[in-house]
């Protein structure tokens, strides 16, 4: 076997390993509370966005995430600055599957945190967020614990 495709089936079971074991710590437990539902139109209005801002030294989220990722988002319609209904319907359901509804946890607020803010040392497109009180990371959280359209800190 030559040494590229060793390199290659080795970060494949590592990925999927490290996949397994973070969507087995995100499990609820038999006694847990209920979980929050998702807002779709928190998400539509206030999550979305965060997709497509400009931060700088990094590419947009959209950037990487409308390709071949585990959270891929619709490609943007051409000449538009958002999504039409239909795909943020799809990008939600994309997006949901990267949270645990009430757990600061979820993947969609530890992979682009910087560790030293406490998330995890998984995102190949950098750590977008140095603090848990940025603003954008604190939108996403709202969402995560249960925010809904019209409200905030739900």
């Amino acid at each position: 076997m030559s040494r590229s495709r060793v390199w290659t089936s080795c970060l494949a079971v590592t990925f999927c390993s490290l996949t397994a074991v973070a969507s087995y710590a995100q499990q609820p437990g038999a006694t847990a509370p209920p979980r929050p539902e998702l807002d779709f139109e928190y998400f539509r209005s206030k999550v979305q966005p965060i997709f497509l801002a400009k931060r700088e030294g990094h590419a947009r989220c959209i950037a990487c995430h409308s390709g071949a990722t585990g959270m891929r988002l619709q490609p943007l319609p051409a000449g538009s600055a958002t999504w039409n209904e239909a795909d943020s319907r799809t990008n939600f359901e994309t997006v949901r599957r990267m949270v645990v509804p009430g757990s600061l946890k979820s993947r969609l607020l530890m992979h682009p945190l910087a560790t030293d803010a406490g998330g995890d040392f998984f995102h190949n497109g950098g750590k977008h967020f140095t603090s848990q009180s940025d603003a954008e990371w604190t939108v996403l959280k709202e969402w995560v614990m249960g925010a809904k359209a019209g409200n905030t800190g739900q």
